[in-house]
């Protein structure tokens, strides 16, 4: 094909030419009108939006608020730290194995040496999480009396106050205070014991409260002893009703139920051994049981 050929294709009429010429100026003006108008729907106000959008700024700042505020760190006592509590503060499986484990033997941490000993942590690991630890109030009373004891038995010249032995049973709330490691709540406790018994009946007694540590008890005992007062009553084993065992403190009344039962079958109890013979009777106070009853 030569050129004449392929020039054919390029001849136009003047209508043509015209036709052209006006497509042309079509399309620039198609493009103009697209290029220049705004085709989106205009926007619906939604007056909670518009609230939203005014309270965001508040929003914001109260935000910034919570965020800067220091948190706020509640102390706790390390002896019942969870496996979580423990992942938290930084200790490995093993030192939490260790803590429960010492846990498990019924122990208690009292310090946070004693701490950092049952478990070995690190000193870095102790000394952040140690400010936190918060322990009894009798365990610390305890340590201050230990540290006053030593320092008391390094005085040669200082005299020993003589101790007045007073009567358990007639000593106010006041008295009880006056002991190292005893203070509102165990002194209340103890007060409250004794309201239900009636009497103490003896020191051993001590070691049922909860929440007495032995060096409390030997505390207690050098500086009291039991008397019991002549308005003291022993309850009658053999005569009581069902109702009057059922009240004693030492027995349920499931127990008075069958201490009535086998009496009536196998006739009066002669003495404590007699007694002990029933299923579910408190063996272990025995001793203490058989001063609250008379035979």
């Amino acid at each position: 094909m030569n050129f004449k050929e392929i020039a054919v294709f390029f001849k136009f009429t003047g209508q043509q030419r015209t036709g052209i010429f006006l497509l042309f100026v079509i399309i620039i003006v198609l493009q103009l009108v697209y290029f220049y108008s705004d085709f989106y729907p205009p926007e619906k106000a939604f007056p909670e939006k518009e609230e939203w959008i005014s309270l965001q700024s508040e929003i914001d700042s109260l935000k910034l608020i919570k965020y800067n505020e220091k948190r706020k760190v509640y102390l706790y006592n390390p002896n019942f730290i969870s496996d979580y509590k423990g992942y938290k503060l930084g200790m490995s499986t093993q030192e939490i194995d260790r803590l429960l484990a010492f846990r498990k033997e019924n122990k208690y941490v009292n310090f946070a040496e004693e701490f950092q000993q049952v478990t070995k942590v690190s000193d870095s690991l102790l000394k952040i999480i140690s400010p936190f630890f918060k322990f009894p109030d009798w365990i610390q009373k305890k340590n201050n009396f230990k540290a006053e004891k030593k320092e008391f038995t390094h005085k040669d010249d200082l005299k020993k106050e003589k101790i007045v032995v007073l009567n358990i049973n007639e000593a106010t709330h006041e008295d009880l205070i006056k002991i190292y490691g005893i203070g509102e709540a165990l002194s209340l406790r103890i007060l409250r014991q004794r309201e239900i018994l009636g009497n103490f009946v003896s020191m051993d007694q001590m070691n049922e409260i909860w929440g007495l540590s032995p060096e409390v008890v030997a505390e207690l005992n050098s500086h009291f002893k039991v008397i019991l007062s002549g308005s003291f009553k022993k309850i009658a084993i053999n005569d009581a009703s069902l109702k009057e065992l059922s009240q004693f403190s030492y027995f349920r009344y499931a127990l008075s139920k069958q201490i009535v039962t086998y009496r009536s079958m196998n006739g009066n109890f002669k003495n404590i051994e007699d007694l002990s013979k029933i299923k579910g009777f408190p063996v272990e106070k025995a001793k203490i049981i058989s001063l609250y009853l008379e035979f």
